[in-house]
């Protein structure tokens, strides 16, 4: 089973016991989700943005516009920090101190590169749309020279990486156990809804099977 290594930067300090560096772990909790937050400093003051990406095999793509100052400054630094958080849940215990929930995260640590070669740019694009929705890059008009040419990917690669896992119900002090105060987990999922199609489609329009079939995995 491979592990990031453990250092200063990636350990998990308070509840260290939900704490897993299993680089399996880590990208299924990324490949579950498309939104991220990177944290960046401009001008002295530390921003944190949030943007969509897409991981393939040790690397995370994110792209934006060519004056876009997150990535500017990523490109700056050299180094990033990202992190992915799923909520799963609403742990309601007897006590205020002890509510909690329950969710799956991790942060990433690694190094930034502006990928410059046309064709590992377009798949960069690519792997984005298709985390999304797997398979709709081929149902959609793909980007002209204008539109490529105006694009700034980045690349991070996972130098490090943990994750921090909690999957559990109440836990409340020993006393309130007694109390007849209600407590229970609220479980949480996002889901998605039937597909609204656009109003100025052309009459009879399909709603691509791609689209169909990411509703019907994500419905309930």
């Amino acid at each position: 089973m491979a592990e990031y290594s453990i250092s200063n930067l990636n350990k998990v300090v308070r509840g260290s016991k939900r704490a897993t560096y299993d680089v399996e772990t880590i990208h299924t909790i990324l490949d579950d989700g498309f939104l991220c937050h990177i944290a960046y400093v401009y001008n002295h003051q530390a921003i944190v943005i949030p943007t969509a990406y897409a991981r393939k095999g040790d690397k995370i793509y994110i792209h934006g516009s060519l004056k876009n100052r997150m990535m500017l400054s990523l490109l700056e630094a050299g180094t990033a920090s990202i992190s992915v958080t799923h909520l799963d849940g609403l742990v309601l215990a007897r006590s205020a101190f002890h509510h909690s929930a329950n969710y799956r995260s991790v942060n990433i640590f690694g190094a930034v590169k502006k990928v410059e070669d046309p064709t590992e740019k377009m798949e960069a694009l690519k792997y984005v749309l298709n985390h999304m929705i797997p398979g709709h890059w081929d149902n959609v008009r793909q980007p002209n020279e204008k539109e490529f040419n105006a694009t700034l990917v980045l690349e991070i690669h996972i130098e490090t990486a943990s994750a921090k896992i909690r999957a559990e119900g109440v836990v409340d002090d020993k006393d309130d156990y007694n109390s007849s105060i209600w407590a229970g987990v609220v479980p949480i999922k996002q889901v998605a809804y039937d597909p609204i199609s656009d109003e100025q489609l052309p009459e009879n329009t399909k709603i691509p099977e791609e689209v169909l079939r990411y509703v019907s995995k994500n419905k309930s």
